[in-house]
């Protein structure tokens, strides 16, 4: 799994930290996403695919890698 954020898209609703607070963060200023983890480990990706799921910008794009 490849994660990469669109801090452009994002609107800082927190959902992904929330979610997944070992993979994303929000930047203190303004409440945009920070990306702390690109390659989670297998135990968090469920939360990190709900995560982008659930994102109401879109702004989090997730690869599956085999």
């Amino acid at each position: 799994m490849n994660i990469t954020v669109d801090a452009d898209k994002c609107c800082g609703a927190g959902q992904c930290v929330l979610l997944a607070p070992d993979v994303f963060d929000q930047n203190e200023d303004d409440g945009i996403v920070v990306l702390l983890d690109a390659t989670p480990p297998e135990a968090l990706r469920a939360a990190v695919r709900e995560a982008a799921e659930v994102c109401p910008a879109a702004a989090i794009t997730v690869e599956e890698r085999p």
